[in-house]
């Protein structure tokens, strides 16, 4: 697959150019937003409390460990990296399991999360961009609600953005488009699954209960607001050794909860690559298993950094 980001998303001459929404939700999506959006959320927020003497077994624990990172990386390796950037060429199968597990992070099908990062990226921190911080001043207040915007704010907007104009590749993939299909049953897959191999594991409707809350809502919401946070925190504050034509930044702490993907200012500056934590002792685990699909003969044309590229990016 090659990246469709510079003929698909960038702001040229406007004669002939496709609008850049399609469309407006429907309500029964608009209804479908804030309950998997805010119901994990809510679980989120009772989790702490609810740890106490509730019910929380080394299953729950293994099982939100599993499908957070098979979830996750389904969104960093597959959405991110593969669909929207081209970063490397994944074989038919790779490609198809790729976009179950980003689907599976219920943050909406393949098509229309690529169209809505493209975006970001044709229009990173200014007019146009979808989440970004920055768009509503510098004052405290104004970024304050710029804040909320970037994290989750920007997810309750009804405009829809324009598939066919930043996502033609995908549209025009016949097994994205049936992944993309399927999202409402993956969406109820990604719950029901770790209920069923909780109770099956622990042989009681209470491990499947425990599983669904911790291993399903718990663990949807906590990988919602990392990614959420790559959006929010990596455009404010971090360090910013590479030049881009934006404000992202790397802020190490959240690296190993968001698969490398927190090394935002490298990606911002060079959307193609394939890693993203590209300077001594920054830890990228989506660039590993790209890098293991590699060895495996899996994937193909990865575009990994060079010595001769950093230094041309660095602001040094």
């Amino acid at each position: 697959m090659t990246s469709t980001l510079d003929d698909a998303t960038t702001d040229q001459s406007p004669k002939g150019r496709k609008p850049m929404f399609e469309g407006q939700r429907t309500l029964t999506s608009r209804i479908a937003v804030y309950i998997f959006i805010l119901g994990p959320f809510a679980a989120l927020v009772a989790a702490v409390p609810l740890a106490w003497g509730w019910g929380l077994s080394w299953v729950d624990i293994a099982l939100s460990v599993f499908f957070f990172y098979f979830s996750g990386l389904g969104v960093t390796v597959g959405y991110h990296r593969l669909f929207t950037h081209g970063s490397f060429k994944a074989k038919r199968p790779l490609k198809i399991l790729l976009a179950v597990m980003g689907s599976m992070a219920v943050q909406s099908p393949p098509t229309t999360w690529v169209a809505d990062h493209r975006r970001h990226h044709a229009f990173s921190d200014r007019e146009g961009d979808p989440h970004s911080p920055w768009l509503f001043g510098t004052s405290p207040a104004a970024l304050a609600r710029g804040f909320w915007h970037a994290h989750m704010g920007w997810i309750f907007d009804n405009d829809v953005t324009n598939k066919e104009r930043f996502a033609p590749d995908l549209m025009a993939d016949k097994d994205i488009i049936r992944v993309s299909k399927l999202f409402p049953w993956l969406t109820v897959a990604t719950f029901v699954l770790p209920a069923v191999l909780g109770g099956l594991i622990s042989w009681s409707w209470w491990g499947a209960l425990t599983a669904f809350f911790w291993a399903g809502l718990v663990r949807v919401a906590i990988l919602h607001h990392v990614t959420w946070s790559t959006n929010s925190i990596c455009h404010m504050i971090g360090e910013r050794p590479f030049a881009s034509r934006d404000k992202a930044a790397n802020f190490w702490p959240l690296a190993i909860l968001s698969f490398g993907e927190s090394w935002h200012n490298l990606h911002h500056a060079d959307p193609t690559c394939a890693r993203h934590g590209v300077q001594r002792g920054q830890i990228d685990t989506s660039a590993r298993l790209i890098w293991i699909f590699e060895k495996f003969g899996w994937v193909s044309d990865v575009r990994w950094p060079t010595e001769a590229r950093l230094a041309k990016l660095s602001v040094k």
